[in-house]
């Protein structure tokens, strides 16, 4: 290959892959969708491999497409830093940053390390709740970035997968006999869906011990031994206890912590330049 990357190419790759999506990216780099497809097609020219294949109605990344993925985000991380130590003028804020109350103590803090050693005199506006409140409030402009559990259409990393687990006091027995309580989030909650999901898959009865519509209300129930919650792996304390397959209860799914940026033609330079610099790390 004889020529140089086209950064512009590179971004437009980078927007398709992490979106899933070519009309989620042309959103996203303020172009149309026939033009992110020709910016596709030029690049794989360039390159000389395919970069996507046809997976059913979707185009998922070949192996080439998953080794320039790396290349690229590192490419454009790289150029953007050095775009902004050159700069004269440090991005503006604040950084108004969602999370839910599940990660305040795992996720978020190494979050503000990194916008911390990125940008130091940037104000950084923290809001913590639940999934479903923050992306609604993404929505509505009210922040800028947030770390959610749920599925979205705005720009996303993926920041950590923890395993779900049935959680309860450490001096809870749990009876297999009797239908199992369960300490659940009122609706809509992604772990209330699971766990009901699950147990109706197993066949299990359960009944509702107690509802919250906070993390604390769920944990104090939990921990007073009224019932079994799911949680990721993160909640789990010296004084909660795990159980599983070998209690009778099924094995839950994985849940993936993403950080999403709303959308980037209205969100400060800040908070740009923080996802970028982010994404470019992973």
């Amino acid at each position: 290959m004889g020529q140089a990357f086209d950064l512009d190419l590179l971004r437009t790759f980078v927007a398709v892959s992490e979106l899933e999506s070519f009309a989620a990216a042309a959103k996203h780099v303020h172009r149309t969708q026939s033009a992110v497809t020709q910016q596709i097609q030029r690049l794989e020219k360039q390159v000389g491999v395919k970069l996507f294949r046809r997976s059913g109605r979707q185009k998922v990344l070949t192996r080439h497409g998953l080794t320039l993925l790396d290349y690229a985000r590192r490419i454009l991380g790289l150029h953007d830093e050095a775009v902004r130590m050159l700069g004269a003028d440090e991005p503006k804020g604040p950084v108004r940053l969602g999370a839910p109350p599940d990660v305040a103590d795992t996720i978020l803090p190494s979050l503000l390390r990194h916008f911390s050693r990125q940008f130091p005199t940037v104000q950084v506006e923290i809001q913590v709740a639940r999934s479903i409140l923050l992306m609604d409030a993404l929505k509505r402009g009210e922040i800028d970035l947030t770390v959610s559990t749920l599925d979205g259409d705005y720009p996303r990393i993926a920041l950590r997968t923890s395993p779900s687990v049935w959680l309860c006091a450490t001096e809870f027995k749990h009876d297999g006999q009797r239908p199992l309580p369960l300490v659940l989030a009122d609706s809509p909650s992604l772990f209330r869906r699971m766990a009901l999901e699950s147990l109706r898959s197993a066949g299990i009865p359960w009944r509702l011990a107690y509802t919250a519509s906070t993390l604390v209300g769920i944990r104090a129930a939990v921990r007073a031994g009224l019932g079994v919650t799911v949680r990721t792996i993160e909640m789990l304390s010296s004084d909660l206890k795990v159980l599983g397959p070998a209690d009778g209860l099924p094995q839950l799914p994985d849940v993936t912590f993403y950080l999403y940026l709303r959308d980037v033609a209205s969100v400060s330079a800040a908070a740009r330049e923080l996802f970028r610099s982010l994404a470019s790390s992973q």
